[in-house]
């Protein structure tokens, strides 16, 4: 049986190799493939304009994409029109995929008062780019019910180092000092979709996927400056609401059996300054 992967960038090239290290045969979708570990069976394709070639054996579908950028006009091509394609391969190859998963991100819960949210809270994007999010999901529910959908907090590790270069710079900015920010190492991000994919009970259709330890980005730059010796950074306030102030549960992860590498920033951060990891191209 096939694993296909499409946007297989960092998160997603992580997760193929987890799955090939499990035996399982991956395919990975990405505009340019020949820059792929050569263990993953790689087709360049660009999903916002055409549609890939479905291995007739497919068993799983993983949707890892990244915009790459800001604009709602692109993030619209990837997420929208780039799974649109995908789905009409899937239809067009007469493939039903045992598992569905889509990583989506905890940017459609628009909430500001430092309430909990978990996966019966109903999703209220703002708009722009978290309401396209919310677009594609409803997508992928009209055309597969039973998908799970994998809502993310901001990743970092390998290579994701803003605020790491932030501390080593004297100044950095935070939306508001108090403002709760929610976080997940990417190898805990791809650790649990495989474990999605691979349980053999069929897991729910939606779980969020952030570490155990929400707290204020102050206080991770804070920790960062500890851990490099270094002086606790200006901190300058910009205002913006972007990412909201929300507490968000990982209680149904956890639920399933799944066990965190990394359960708060500061096992994480301390990986990614001992240079634990690689980031994928």
């Amino acid at each position: 049986m096939t694993v296909l992967i499409a946007g297989c960038g960092d998160l997603g090239t992580e997760v193929g190799l987890r799955l090939v290290a499990l035996g399982q045969h991956v395919v990975g979708l990405r505009r340019n493939a020949r820059v792929l570990p050569a263990a993953l069976n790689g087709q360049s394709v660009d999903l916002s304009r055409e549609q890939p070639d479905v291995p007739p054996d497919t068993d799983v579908v993983i949707v890892t994409v990244a915009a790459g950028n800001p604009d709602p006009a692109i993030y619209r091509a990837a997420y929208v029109t780039g799974l649109a394609n995908l789905l009409d391969a899937l239809d067009a190859a007469r493939v039903s995929p045992r598992r569905f998963l889509m990583v989506s991100s905890t940017a459609v819960y628009d909430v500001d008062d430092g309430s909990t949210v978990d996966e019966d809270t109903p999703a209220n994007p703002g708009p722009g780019t978290d309401s396209i999010l919310a677009e594609a999901e409803q997508l992928l529910r009209s055309r597969i019910p039973s998908a799970v959908v994998l809502r993310l907090g901001g990743i970092y590790g390998p290579g994701r180092e803003r605020l790491i270069d932030q501390v080593r710079s004297g100044r950095a900015s935070v939306a508001e000092r108090g403002r709760l920010s929610n976080r997940i190492h990417r190898d805990d991000a791809a650790a649990m979709i495989v474990h999605l994919v691979c349980r053999a009970t069929g897991p729910d259709r939606l779980y969020l996927g952030v570490d155990s330890t929400p707290v204020p980005v102050v206080e991770v730059l804070a920790f960062l400056a500890g851990e490099l010796g270094l002086p606790v950074p200006e901190i300058v306030e910009t205002g913006s609401r972007r990412g909201g102030d929300k507490r968000v549960s990982n209680r149904r992860i956890l639920e399933t059996g799944f066990s965190f590498s990394y359960p708060s920033y500061r096992e994480g951060y301390r990986a990614v300054l001992a240079g634990q990891g690689v980031r994928h191209p």
